[in-house]
């Protein structure tokens, strides 16, 4: 279908943050993922960042800037947040453990929503958190079904291998123990958006001593219900 609106400009720019969603992108990524001529894109970008539409990570990459983000909080548009709030609620009275909600922003993941436990022993990630994607299962899960050029850059300071991702991948989930933070365990699962694209990741995380050293044994099954959960409402809203 064409989804062209007529306006050259309007629609070339569409195309440039379009092809950001999927993560951080070089010039010359954006010129191969667009289709643009390299100075058009360029300049596009350019004046992207210029508004905050577009920005640079630590490499010097075009991605999303926090601009986005602002209109759609102020347009009440976060749906993830709005479906997810009430199952990551439920995953944390199943498990027993703290519940998050993680979206990829250039090259870290933020906590966008989370289901704390009200007292004892728990692990807590403040809403706005913003984290590498180095280390962790929920960073796992958020670059397993990236591009791979994307995965090479990010993996080459990684705690986790290439392998870890193509066992993410086949399973469905991650795991990690001690791997962000000494003492804690956690388990996610992959949100994937009305067009099957993975947008978030949804984790349990507590003390290895509760999770012990094989979270997924214990909390797979009900992460990847959740997020499962997630997606099926986003995609009914399509």
């Amino acid at each position: 279908m064409d989804e062209s609106s007529g306006v050259g400009v309007l629609d070339k720019a569409a195309a440039i943050l379009a092809a950001l969603e999927s993560g951080p992108l070089s010039l010359a990524a954006l010129v191969s993922a667009t289709g643009l001529p390299r100075p058009t894109a360029h300049r596009l970008a350019v004046a992207l960042e210029r508004h905050r539409f577009v920005a640079r990570d630590g490499d010097g990459r075009f991605t999303l800037g926090p601009r986005c983000g602002e209109l759609a909080a102020a347009a009440g548009e976060d749906r993830l947040v709005a479906v997810a709030t009430p199952i990551l609620a439920r995953l944390r009275d199943a498990t027993g453990e703290s519940a998050q909600l993680y979206r990829r922003e250039g090259d870290s993941r933020v906590c966008i929503a989370a289901a704390e436990l009200p007292s004892g022993l728990r692990n807590t990630v403040p809403v706005g958190s913003r984290l590498p994607l180095t280390a962790g299962s929920a960073a796992q899960v958020l670059l397993a079904w990236e591009n791979p050029a994307s995965v090479r850059r990010e993996v080459a300071a990684a705690v986790f291998t290439p392998q870890t991702l193509a066992r993410v991948r086949r399973q469905g989930w991650a795991a990690s123990v001690a791997e962000r933070q000494p003492g804690v365990a956690s388990v996610s699962a992959p949100v994937r958006g009305p067009s099957g694209r993975v947008i978030a990741a949804v984790s349990v995380s507590g003390p290895i001593e509760r999770l012990t050293r094989n979270p997924g044994r214990l909390h797979a099954r009900a992460v990847t219900a959740a997020a499962d959960a997630i997606t099926k409402a986003l995609q009914r809203d399509r």
